[in-house]
């Protein structure tokens, strides 16, 4: 097993019934990083799929994103931690060059601004609700965010320092607030983004989507 200190990173994974986007994503994490896939009661066996691939597997019981999320982190080891989904919408591979900022102290946290490709990839709704959150984090932090996607980078402990609290979908977007709070220098990175692969369990309705809005502007009051 590669020594923490031997590791470019650590790619933290919510995982929740993916057993069927996981063959497709874990080949694809950077060289010099591991995936931590943090199981949030998956029923398919995404974790001995997980494991199979050669992947890190902690569990998280508690249902919720950030719950997910959280985990994943504080389990990391890794200076550099990055996020992202695991449902094959975004490549893992490009976790290296988001965190170069980081790496090279050009950048505190990287968001990766998602470009569409493949028919399908953001539904209309999904789009919809992330520019009215990123106008909220405009007003509310004064950052010019285009997106508040799940793939991000930062340095392990100044996460871990932002105290965040929220466990459920909020999590991302309480990351952003308090790091702008914190005076952190937040930049975007373009990243393609593909077709789920199954359905989304937070996105893939108007309803899941408006739900996951209202969580988030909580973290804004």
């Amino acid at each position: 097993m590669t020594h923490p200190t031997a590791l470019r990173g650590e790619i933290v994974l919510p995982c929740l019934n993916e057993a069927r986007a996981l063959p497709w994503v874990l080949p694809r994490i950077p060289d010099g990083w591991r995936a931590v896939v943090v199981d949030n009661g998956s029923t398919d066996g995404s974790a001995d799929v997980a494991r199979e691939l050669g992947a890190r597997v902690v569990h998280e019981p508690r249902r919720g994103f950030g719950a997910a999320c959280h985990t994943g982190l504080l389990a990391a080891e890794a200076e550099i931690v990055a996020f992202c989904d695991c449902d094959a919408s975004l490549d893992p591979g490009a976790a290296e060059r988001i965190a170069a900022p980081v790496r090279k102290g050009e950048a505190d946290l990287v968001l990766a601004r998602r470009r569409p490709v493949g028919r399908g990839a953001w539904p209309l709704h999904a789009r919809a609700g992330n520019l009215a959150l990123a106008r909220m984090v405009r007003r509310r932090t004064g950052l010019r965010l285009r997106d508040l996607g799940p793939l991000r980078a930062a340095r392990r402990l100044a996460l871990l320092e932002l105290g965040l609290t929220d466990r459920r979908s909020g999590y991302p977007l309480q990351m952003v607030v308090r790091a702008a709070d914190a005076g952190w220098r937040v930049r975007e990175a373009e990243v393609p983004y593909r077709p789920r692969t199954g359905r989304s369990k937070v996105t893939g309705t108007w309803r899941g989507t408006w739900q996951a809005v209202h969580d988030m502007r909580k973290v804004l009051r």
